[in-house]
């Protein structure tokens, strides 16, 4: 698998569809985040100039459904993913 810089990426973006940060179309295109020098597969939300990621919380959901996550703080590196 090989890595494209993340030029095109927004500071932040949300997996969430009622999140304002959503985006169907750039999810789409399959983006990888590095965090801290280390993959992460689930992210739920980014953002890059305040150097945290939102992740689940286990299997915890809230009373509308939805995981809960917690905020962890560090260097925070997006960038498209592509098949090779």
């Amino acid at each position: 698998m090989t890595e494209t810089p993340a030029q095109d990426l927004p500071d932040r973006l949300s997996t969430n569809p009622g999140s304002p940060h959503y985006d169907e179309a750039l999810l789409a295109r399959n983006i990888g985040i590095r965090f801290n020098g280390v993959e992460k597969t689930n992210v739920e939300e980014y953002c890059v100039s305040e150097g945290w990621i939102r992740v689940a919380a286990g299997k915890t959901r809230d009373r509308k459904g939805n995981p809960l996550t917690i905020k962890l703080k560090g260097k925070v590196e997006p960038y498209f993913r592509e098949d090779g």
